[in-house]
C-alpha cells in the first residue's frame, strides 16, 4: 500500500514539473527580449516571433496531443515530449543566429503541446477516486500558474547574471531528472488495437494555415513587398483554410467537432478567451520592452519588481475567486475581469504619455497580472462548458486553452506593426498600447452583448411562463 502511495506521488511531481517548465517557458523569455535584440541586431517586430511561433505551435498542435495521448499512449507521448523540449532547449541556448533560435522555439513549443495534455492524462488516469484526483489536479494547475507566474522575475534575474542563453539551458538538468523518473515510475501503456489515429493532417494543416495568415500580417501592404507575392500568400491562406474546412467536414473522428461548439455560451467564451490571449501576451511584450528600453531598468530588477504581483494573482486564485463564483454569474466575472484589463490599458497608455511614472505602470500590472489575468481565465473557462455536456467537457476545455495560445500569437503580431520603427522612437509604445486596449473593449463589449441577449431571452421566457399560467387559471 505505502509503495502505491510512493509511485502515485511521483507521478503526480513528475506531471506537476513537467508542465511547470512548459508554463515557465510561456513567460520567462520576456524579459531576455531586449538581451536577444542585441545580440543578433534585430527589430522589436521582427524577435516578436520568438513568442508567436511558441504559442501558435502549442496552441495548434494541443488537441492533437491530448488523441495521441489517449491513442498511442499517455507515458509514451509524455516522454517524447520531455525529449523534444530537452533537445529544444539545448539547441535554442546554442543557437547562432535568430532564425536557429526561432526554429527551436517553435520546437518548443510543439513540444509544450505534447506534454500538457499528456501530463493531464497521467494524473487523472493514476488518481482514479475522485476526491483525490479533484487535489491532485488542484495542485497541477497550481504548479501551471507558479511557472507562469514566476516566469518573468525568474527570466530577468538568469537573463542579467547569466546571460540569455540559461532561460533554455535551465530547462535541461529538470527535464533530464524528470524524464528519468518517468521512465522508471510510470506504467507502461496499456495497448489499444483499436483506437483511430487523430487526425494529424489537420492538425499540421491548422498550424501551417495559422503561420500563413501571421506571415500575412507582416508583409501584406509592405512597400518592400511585390504584388505578386502578396497575391500567391492570399491565395495559400485562402486554400489552406478551405481544405481544413473541407477535412473538418469530411473526416468521421474531426481535429475539432464544430456541432459541440455552437452554443453560445461556448461561442463567446471561446471569442473573449482568443481576445485575452491576444491581450495578455502582448501586455507582457510591451511591459518588457517599456521596463527595460525606456525606463531603464535592468532585466533582474525588472522581473524583482513584477514579482509581487505573481504573488497577488495566487492569492486572488486562492481567495477571490471562490467568493466571486458564489455572489456573481460566469459572464458577469468575465465582465468584471476584461473591465480590469480595460482599467489597466488605459493606465499603461497613461503611463507612456506622462513620461513613465513607475506607480501607474504598476497600477497597470496590478489591474492586469493581479487581478484581471485569474478572474478572466477562471470565468471565461466555465463559461466555455457551461452548456457542453459532462462526457465532451473536456475537449471544450481544450479547445478553450487553443483558442487562448491562437489569439496570443496571432494578437502579439498584429501588435507589432504598431511597433516603432528605427527611426520613430519618439511615440515609444503607445499605439501598442492603444491597440491593447482595443482587445480589452471589444472582449468587454462582447460579454457585455452577450449578457443583454441572455437577460432579454430570460424575460421573454417569464412573460411567456405568466401568459401560460394566466390562460391555465
Amino acid at each position: 500500500m505505502n509503495m502505491t502511495i510512493s509511485r502515485n506521488t511521483i507521478i503526480l511531481l513528475i506531471a506537476c514539473t513537467g508542465v511547470f517548465v512548459e508554463a515557465l517557458d510561456i513567460a520567462i523569455l520576456n524579459l531576455s527580449i531586449p538581451l536577444i535584440q542585441k545580440q543578433f541586431s534585430v527589430n522589436t517586430g521582427t524577435v516578436q516571433w520568438l513568442q508567436t511561433l511558441y504559442v501558435l505551435l502549442y496552441g495548434s498542435f494541443l488537441i492533437i496531443g491530448g488523441k495521441l495521448s489517449d491513442v498511442s499512449g499517455r507515458k509514451r507521448v509524455f516522454l517524447v515530449g520531455i525529449a523534444l523540449f530537452f533537445l529544444a532547449s539545448i539547441g535554442a541556448g546554442f543557437s547562432a543566429s535568430f532564425g536557429q533560435l526561432a526554429g527551436f522555439r517553435a520546437l518548443q513549443g510543439l513540444a509544450a503541446a505534447l506534454v500538457m495534455p499528456s501530463a493531464l492524462s497521467l494524473i487523472t488516469n493514476t488518481f482514479t477516486e475522485l476526491t483525490a484526483r479533484s487535489k491532485a489536479i488542484a495542485l497541477f494547475s497550481s504548479f501551471a500558474a507558479i511557472g507562469s507566474g514566476s516566469g518573468l522575475s525568474l527570466g530577468g534575474i538568469i537573463a542579467t547574471y547569466a546571460g540569455w542563453q540559461w532561460v533554455f539551458f535551465i530547462n535541461v538538468p529538470v527535464l533530464l531528472l524528470i524524464g528519468g523518473l518517468a521512465i522508471h515510475y510510470i506504467p507502461a501503456d496499456p495497448v489499444h488495437r483499436t483506437r483511430r489515429t487523430p487526425d494529424l493532417l489537420s492538425g499540421a494543416l491548422l498550424a501551417f494555415t495559422l503561420l500563413l495568415i501571421t506571415y500575412g500580417v507582416h508583409t501584406i501592404g509592405q512597400p518592400a513587398s511585390p504584388l505578386w507575392h502578396q497575391f500567391v500568400l492570399i491565395g495559400l491562406i485562402v486554400l489552406s483554410i478551405r481544405w481544413l474546412r473541407f477535412r473538418t467536414v469530411q473526416q468521421t473522428d474531426p481535429l475539432i467537432d464544430v456541432s459541440l461548439l455552437q452554443a453560445p455560451n461556448t461561442l463567446t467564451g471561446l471569442g473573449v478567451t482568443f481576445l485575452l490571449g491576444a491581450f495578455f501576451t502582448g501586455f507582457l511584450f510591451v511591459q518588457s520592452i517599456t521596463l527595460q528600453q525606456y525606463m531603464g531598468y535592468s532585466a533582474a530588477r525588472a522581473g524583482i519588481l513584477l514579482f509581487p504581483f505573481s504573488l497577488l494573482s495566487a492569492v486572488v486564485g486562492k481567495l477571490l475567486i471562490p467568493a466571486l463564483l458564489r455572489r456573481m454569474a460566469v459572464f458577469q466575472m468575465g465582465i468584471l475581469g476584461m473591465s480590469m484589463m480595460t482599467v489597466g490599458a488605459v493606465a499603461l497608455i497613461g503611463s507612456l504619455q506622462l513620461g513613465y511614472p513607475l506607480w501607474l505602470l504598476l497600477i497597470s500590472v496590478a489591474c492586469i497580472s493581479g487581478f484581471g489575468m485569474a478572474i478572466c481565465f477562471t470565468s471565461l473557462t466555465l463559461l466555455v462548458i457551461a452548456d457542453i455536456a459532462v462526457e465532451h467537457q473536456g475537449l471544450a476545455s481544450s479547445v478553450g486553452t487553443t483558442a487562448y495560445f491562437l489569439g496570443g500569437g496571432l494578437g502579439l503580431s498584429i501588435l507589432s506593426l504598431l511597433m516603432p520603427s528605427e527611426t520613430d522612437v519618439a511615440n515609444g509604445l503607445i499605439w501598442p498600447a492603444v491597440g491593447l486596449l482595443v482587445y480589452a473593449v471589444v472582449g468587454v463589449t462582447w460579454l457585455g452583448m452577450h449578457a443583454y441577449v441572455k437577460r432579454r431571452q430570460s424575460s421573454k421566457q417569464d412573460k411567456h411562463l405568466l401568459e401560460t399560467i394566466d390562460d391555465v387559471l
